[in-house]
Parts: structure tokens; C-alpha cells; sequence
């Protein structure tokens, strides 16, 4: 049965906690097969069997109350398509105004400052009454808990609502106990200071966490915003998506391309920086293929689109980076799994502390204890992780993506940073999948060019692959009236008169079944022999060049730290070994069939160290099976291309071997500053907690151990988007 897919963006989702709330529940309806929330770009995705429009509408009626249930604030709309007047509960709509929004934030801002004010004059209050005495308890409770109140009055009522609905162990629940027990151990100004400093956090926090997504969506920054159709009245601008395959679009000097299609008028040039990483412009003329997200840079381009803008190249980049967050990595799954229970752990530590040690040791107090406890309460929330490595992740996702990699999911991320055997296709990975004319080598008597015009006009009436590769190699019109008698010779070759002189141009066996010797040729690939009115004339060697990059590639991963580098092939096994020594591989497979290659790479998949992960590099299409089986799949995507997109785990926008290294660079750039993110919350949140139990912590040490600790992971992992977004070097 089909899956019907529908995503929402939920505006103001800041709580990751939240996030992983609304998942478990919706994707625990009926009728829904799975819920996936991607806290980095706020994105809620329903899947279920049926596209039933009444189950649907009763499947995000009840999404809609779960939602503002945990958190009022949240703005739900449809991303792609909402029916008019989707509704959802609480009023909210797929095209919600946001005013009651502004309207809530703006009330929390008064009352912060309101709540500042008030505890400043609790603060003076002392000194007000200096000279009478003391300040009466009556007077100095009322001025901080009116200010407590105004600062933390939405923590309160959160943590409220939560616990009728059950949820006990969350941020507001947590800073709600720990403030109150302040107020009742009277220390008044710590139990509001501690408000206040916590929602001033949580201010910074949110800012943060909202600066670095709007980092990642500049990364991502390709979509276009109109697309100027060329109509019988002008030129109109309208949306992309109103545009049809066959229509013509004019693109202007400065805008982007918005969909794909071939330019039938005008001369540019096209900075795609955007898709591949690649600097370099790229020059179009009339019959040219252009890409969405293209930016172009000078002449005026008139365009007939080829794809609508569902199947667009840009649209299918936005598609892949923005749900690459919905495959977690190992370490994203452990840190939420883990957040469920370090919470209440550390609130029954907390109770523990409060009551064990005033019953056992000898004159300690409940107050004292208490304090300390409340201290446990304070640093309790995992936040720091929670928010910092789905950010860390995803900034080294969309940092790729500019660089023309694009990585489906996390866990390919994080897979490829432990990479320990790396195996190529030949043909169209290695190497470029284009027969040329490598090799002219004329007989004594004949020319280089006498020998390849005579082989142009034998081949010129073929659509063989190595014939048209001669041709091409001629590069001049080649005259139709000078080869006639064309007779093809089946396996071997061809018979054809040119200009009057008759040509035998194929393998050796057609030369010496006219009793013409032929010498071996000591080169791989194709040999195409020539013999001119019975005399052998010399030989050309037509084979499929190698990239540019592809020995830098296999240098980039050696450096890297890769143990094997092996080479698939359905070729001869001399034209891979030849490969092979060029470049320094370490083995060959050669004249494999497709299922050949999947069980040679389960035989390199026993070899491997392991916990190294196997990546396959292949062409995406006919190297499918090995794809799929191998532990990420890399396909060679070459720009616009479809099936390699749909195959593999990681396209390379550009078809270079080197973006492997370039890749493996990002996910070992990531992992790292997810790493620093994780030995630093947990370092600083366990040493207060040590502190706190010895009474050397107090609760403004806790409200940086929460707030202050997230703040700082999250800026952190915004580094993420620049050194993913500026690929380092290759290591020496």
C-alpha cells in the first residue's frame, strides 16, 4: 500500500524536548504509520497508509492538539500545498497570522523587565530600611515573589499543565521546584535571580539556536523566488511552481535560473557555485542544459523548461538537505535516549540528597541539604545536548551541499568518518564513461592525420560508440560523397571505398583474413587496424581516459587514513590493471556482472577492521545492487541526474572522486565539534553536581551549568557551518 507523505513547519518550536514529545505521540495515532520531527528546520512529517482526506483531517486535528498542548506558542503550516482553511485546533490554521504570537512574546519581554526592576528594588530594600532596621519580612517576600511571578509566571502555569497531563520530568517542572524551594528556604533573591538569569539564557539560547538556523537555510539559499514566464502579452513573474514543462521562461543578468530546461536564445555565463561548490562559471549558449539554482551572470537567457518545479534539480537538493535530518545518526539517537532517563536520575539523586543525609548525619538540616539539592534540579536538563548535535549535524549536512555533496541523512555523516575501505567502479567513476582516440600509430609511409581521415570516413556511417569517438577525434565535416561502398563486416569490421581507394578499418582478424600482417599493439583499450588498398596503414587506440582528479583521490584517501582502495570492473582484466597501476589501487576485480560485485563486496566486507564502515563509489544506476549492500553508497550524481540521486546515500554534484575525501574531511569536522559539545556538558554539569553536593555550588553555578552550557554548545556547533562550508585542504 501506497505511503502518503505531508509536511508541516512548526514556527517557535525551540524546545528539542518538545520536538521529541510531539514525534513519539503523533506517530503513536491511529491510522499513522510514522512521525519524524526534525528540530533543525523545524519540519513535521506524517506518513499514513490512505489519502483519505477524512483521516487526514482527523489526523492533524489531533496532531494540532498535542502540539499546543506542550507548547501554545508553536505555529503549525502546511509546507507544500495546504488546503485553504486546513484547520487546526486552538484557531490555528496552515496560514496562521502569528499576531497572538507577538503579541505572547511581546508579553514576556515586559514582564522580564518588569521582574528586573522589582527584584533591583528587593535588592535595595535593605538599604531603603537601613536605618530602621531591617527590611519587614512581609515586605521584602511581596517584592521578589512579585517580580518572581512576572519573570517565571509562563514557566509556572508550563509546568502546570504538564504535570496534569503526566509530563513531570521537563526544563519548566524542574526550574519551577528549584525556585520555590528557594522562596521556601527563604532565600528570596536567589530563588528569583535564578528566574530571571534562566529566562535571560533561554532568550540568548533561542537566539542562537534561531542565528544558526537561519546560517544553515543561507547555506542553502537556492530556491528561487519567481520565475519570469514569457507570455503573448510581456514577460510575467510568477511563482516557480505555476510554470509548465514546454513554457519559456527570461532569465535576467543577476537572477537565478528556476527551473531547468535548455536555453533556446541568448549567450551567458552561469555561476553554479550553489550546486556543486565549484567557482569556476559555467559558459551556455543556444541548446545549452540549464539548472535551477544557477545564478546568471551576464547575457539574457530565454529558456524552455524541461522539469516542473516539483522535479527540479534545485527543488530536489531542498528536498534531500532539509529531510536529511530525518535519519539520525548513532549518536543522535544515544544523546535522546539518554536525555530521557539522565533527567529523572538526577531529579532522585536530587530528592536523595535532600533527605538522606539530614536523617543519618548528625546535625545537618533539612535547609542545608535542601539547597544543595536544589542545585541537582537546576542542571538537570540536558539542553546543551539535546539542541547543540542535531544543529552540529545538520550545519555539517547543509555545509556539504554547497561544497556539491549532498548526504542524505546524519547517520551517512557520521558512517563516513570512520571509513576504512573505499571500492570505485570503473567506468563513469575512475574513469570519465567516454570513448576518445587515446593512441595514433601510422605504418611507415602513412601520416598521423592521413591515417585518422581515412578511419573518420570509414567509421562516418556508424553510430557505433567507438566510431563516433573517431569522428569526434577528426573534428573537421567530413565530405558524405567521400566514402561510398560502405559494408560492415559482422565482428570484425568494415569495408569502404575513400575517394576512390578501398579501406579495411577494424580488429586484427579483418586485416589478416585479406592476408594483410598486422603488428600487436602494446596499448590497452580499443585498437581499430587500417589497411589502405591492401596495405597496412596503422592503428588507433580508442579508450575511456581518466579523470582528472582520480589519482588525487586515491592520494586524499590514503592520507586520510583509508586501508584499502580497490576497483570494480566488467572490463578485461588488463584494461583494469592498467587502471589500477596508474592510480595505485590496491586490488582489482575485473569482468564482473552485477551480482558478481555484490559478492565480491561482501568478501571485502569480512576483510574489513570492524568497526571501519565499506563505501561503494558507482555510477548510481547499474551499480544499484553493490549501492545498496555496501555501508554508504556514493553515487557519481553528475548535475540533473535522477537516478543517481534516488540510489545512493551520497550524490557528488560534480562527478569527482576527490569530494570522497572532501566528504570524509566534513564528517570528521563534525564529529569532532559533537564530541567537544558532549565532553563539555557533561564535564561542566558533572562537576557541579559534585560541587553542589559538597556545598561549594550555589544555584548561579546551576543556572550556568543549564542555560549558560547550551548557549555556549550551540554557538559551538554553528562552527559546523563553517568548516563544512569551506572544505579544508587535503592533509599532507
Amino acid at each position: 500500500m501506497e505511503v502518503v507523505k505531508r509536511e508541516y513547519i512548526l514556527r517557535n518550536l525551540c524546545c528539542p524536548k518538545c520536538a521529541a514529545k510531539i514525534q513519539r505521540r503523533v506517530g503513536a495515532l491511529e491510522g499513522v504509520s510514522g512521525a519524524v520531527v526534525n528540530f533543525s528546520v523545524q519540519k513535521l512529517t506524517i506518513e499514513a497508509r490512505s489519502r483519505d482526506d477524512g483521516l487526514w483531517d482527523d489526523i492533524l486535528a489531533r496532531t494540532g492538539g498535542i502540539i499546543k498542548g506542550l507548547e501554545p506558542s508553536i505555529e503549525i503550516e502546511a509546507e507544500r500545498g495546504p488546503r485553504e482553511g486546513e484547520a487546526f485546533p486552538d484557531g490555528g490554521t496552515a496560514k496562521d497570522s502569528g499576531k497572538s504570537v507577538s503579541v505572547r512574546a511581546w508579553l514576556r519581554r515586559a514582564g522580564l523587565i518588569l521582574g528586573m526592576i522589582l527584584f533591583a528594588a528587593g535588592i535595595g530594600l535593605d538599604y531603603f530600611f537601613a536605618d530602621g532596621g531591617e527590611t519587614p519580612p512581609f515586605v521584602r517576600l511581596s517584592v521578589f515573589l512579585a517580580g518572581y511571578f512576572l519573570v517565571g509566571g509562563g514557566v509556572l502555569i508550563g509546568a502546570a499543565k504538564n504535570i496534569a497531563r503526566g509530563e513531570i520530568f521537563d526544563e519548566n517542572f524542574l526550574m519551577s521546584i528549584a525556585t520555590i524551594g528557594a522562596f521556601v528556604i527563604g532565600e528570596y533573591p536567589e530563588g528569583a535571580a535564578v528566574m530571571i538569569f534562566y529566562r535571560i539564557g533561554e532568550a540568548f539560547q533561542n537566539y542562537a539556536v534561531g542565528r544558526s538556523r537561519r546560517s544553515i537555510s543561507a547555506l542553502m539559499d537556492i530556491r528561487p523566488d519567481y520565475a519570469g514566464l514569457k507570455t503573448a502579452s510581456g514577460i510575467q513573474r510568477v511563482a516557480p511552481e505555476r510554470v509548465n514543462i514546454g513554457d519559456l521562461i527570461v532569465v535576467r543578468p543577476g537572477e537565478k535560473i528556476p527551473l531547468d530546461g535548455v536555453v533556446v536564445d541568448g549567450f551567458s555565463a552561469l555561476d553554479i557555485s550553489a550546486l556543486t561548490g565549484e567557482s569556476l562559471p559555467r559558459d551556455v549558449e543556444k541548446g545549452s542544459d540549464v539548472l535551477s539554482g544557477s545564478i546568471n551572470k551576464s547575457g539574457l537567457l530565454t529558456i524552455r523548461v524541461t522539469k516542473v518545479f516539483g522535479e527540479s534539480t534545485v527543488s530536489k537538493i531542498l528536498s534531500l538537505v532539509q529531510n536529511a535530518g530525518n535519519r539520525k545518526s548513532v549518536t543522535e539517537n544515544f544523546i535522546t535516549k539518554f536525555a530521557r532517563y539522565y533527567t529523572p536520575a538526577v531529579v532522585a539523586a536530587s530528592a536523595a540528597l535532600a533527605v538522606v543525609p539530614p536523617l543519618f548525619i548528625s546535625g545537618a538540616s533539612f535547609a542545608e541539604w535542601g539547597s544543595r539539592a536544589l542545585v541537582f534540579l537546576v542542571v538537570s536538563c540536558p539542553c546543551a545536548l539535546v539542541i547543540s548535535i542535531p544543529l552540529s549535524f545538520f550545519g555539517g549536512i547543509g555545509g556539504a551541499s554547497r561544497n556539491g555533496i549532498l548526504i542524505k541523512g546524519s547517520n551517512y555523516l557520521e558512517a563516513l568518518t570512520s571509513v576504512d575501505t573505499v571500492v570505485f567502479d570503473k567506468t563513469g567513476t575512475l574513469t570519465k564513461g567516454v570513448f576518445s582516440v587515446t593512441g595514433i600509430v601510422p605504418a611507415q609511409g602513412f601520416t598521423e592525420e592521413r591515417l585518422l581521415y581515412h578511419a573518420a570516413c570509414a567509421e562516418s556511417g556508424s553510430n557505433h560508440p567507438i566510431a563516433l569517438s573517431i569522428v569526434k577525434a577528426w573534428g573537421k565535416e567530413i565530405d558524405a560523397a567521400a566514402a561510398d561502398g560502405f559494408e560492415e563486416i559482422a565482428g570484425k569490421g568494415v569495408r569502404v571505398h575513400v575517394e576512390g581507394e578501398t579501406v579495411l578499418a577494424g580488429n586484427a582478424r579483418l586485416l589478416e583474413a585479406a592476408g594483410i600482417s598486422v603488428p600487436v599493439a602494446e596499448e590497452i583499450g580499443t585498437v581499430v587496424y587500417l589497411a589502405v588498398n591492401n596495405e597496412y596503414a596503422g592503428y588507433l587506440v580508442i579508450s575511456d581516459g581518466l579523470k582528472a582528479d582520480s589519482g588525487r583521490a586515491v592520494e586524499d584517501l590514503r592520507a586520510l587514513g583509508v586501508k584499502r582502495i580497490a576497483m570494480f570492473t566488467g572490463d578485461s582484466r588488463a584494461s583494469g590493471e592498467t587502471v589500477a597501476r596508474r592510480i595505485a589501487l590496491d586490488a582489482v576485480y575485473a569482468e564482473l556482472l552485477p551480482h558478481e560485485k555484490v559478492a565480491c563486496l561482501e568478501e571485502l566486507e569480512r576483510s574489513k577492521s570492524g568497526s571501519g564502515k565499506l563505501v561503494f563509489v558507482g555510477d548510481g544506476i547499474n551499480d544499484a545492487p553493490v549501492l545498496a549492500r555496501s555501508d554508504v553508497g556514493i553515487a557519481m550524481g553528475g548535475l540533473g541526474s535522477d537516478a543517481a540521486i534516488e540510489a545512493a546515500d551520497v550524490v557528488l554534484m560534480t562527478d569527482e572522486p576527490s569530494k570522497i575525501a572532501a566528504a570524509i574531511r566534513i564528517a570528521r569536522g563534525t564529529r569532532r565539534i559533537v564530541w567537544q559539545n558532549i565532553v563539555f556538558a557533561l564535564s561542566v554539569k558533572g562537576l557541579i553536581l559534585v560541587l553542589g553536593a559538597l556545598g561549594m555550588a550555589t544555584m548561579w553555578e546551576a543556572v550556568f551549568g543549564d542555560v549558560g552550557v547550551a548557549l555556549i554548545a550551540v554557538l559551538n556547533a554553528m562552527r559546523v557551518m563553517k568548516t563544512a562550508g569551506s572544505v579544508p585542504p587535503p592533509a599532507a
